[in-house]
């Protein structure tokens, strides 16, 4: 049982519904962002995604692509975003990191090594968004043998002939994308997000998180009540962006939290 099965397993004890909060790494700088994500949990985060600088991030808009950016002129690279996330562990040894990216630093490392020090480094799941079902043999069937849970993207798009495609290998959740579109764009509608949620589940027993598109505690908490959480990024990674402090940043996730769990 990774460590993400266990936090599903634990808030559905608790019959609480999970906020998932995502962050750059590196952003706006090393320093500045290990205390961003050592204070997540403390703001009511129970999965923390941590996002890999990257300098090509078609799926991303304008806010987290110029995070990444902000984040790389700081000399951020996949070996300190591992560093990262090893910090963070000698504080936190529960909550699960998802490291959310693309392909191309993976591949650039080699495979087999950046599995052994994810898994080093405290690393629970991936979600790399350009590796699709086709390509699972590069790196979700070695990442699922090095007990790495592997997330899937489903879309409003992932008609009923695909998702059993898409759902074939995915584990520890899918992450259910509520907008066509770049992140951060048009705002995410329970209405529309709970009948999808619904298709998803009636094809797996994984948790369904609903990410893209939420802003507000009010939103976080329209989602949370169709589905198993929701995901914030593009909000979040905005105040840090604005120069926030920190204090500031981590009370705005806080009240993004609360949102979910009141569902």
């Amino acid at each position: 049982m990774t460590r993400i099965d266990a936090k599903f397993a634990e808030l559905s004890e608790k019959k609480k519904k999970a906020f998932v909060a995502y962050v750059m790494a590196g952003d706006p700088d090393y320093d500045t962002s290990l205390e961003v994500v050592k204070g997540l949990p403390g703001a009511g985060v129970d999965i923390i995604e941590l996002g890999l600088p990257f300098t090509d991030p078609m799926a991303d808009g304008p806010t987290i692509q110029r995070a990444g950016q902000r984040a790389l002129e700081g000399g951020m690279t996949l070996a300190r975003t591992l560093q990262l996330a090893t910090e963070f562990r000698k504080q936190d040894d529960t909550t699960p990191i998802v490291m959310m990216g693309y392909y191309n630093p993976i591949y650039s490392r080699g495979v087999e090594t950046f599995l052994k020090d994810a898994k080093a480094a405290g690393i629970d799941g991936l979600i790399v968004v350009d590796l699709p079902p086709e390509e699972d043999e590069e790196l979700c069937i070695p990442a699922q043998k090095a007990g790495l849970n592997f997330i899937r993207l489903a879309t409003p798009t992932t008609d009923d002939k695909r998702l059993p495609r898409v759902l074939q290998n995915t584990s520890g959740f899918v992450y259910y994308v509520s907008i066509t579109g770049i992140t951060g764009a048009a705002e995410a509608e329970a209405v529309d997000v709970g009948p999808e949620v619904a298709r998803i589940k009636s094809q797996t027993d994984l948790p369904v998180i609903v990410g893209f598109g939420i802003k507000t505690p009010e939103s976080s908490r329209a989602i949370a009540e169709v589905a198993d959480g929701a995901v914030v990024g593009s909000a979040i990674v905005a105040k840090i962006g604005d120069g926030k402090p920190v204090a500031d940043v981590l009370a705005f996730v806080k009240s993004l939290a609360d949102g979910a769990h009141s569902a």
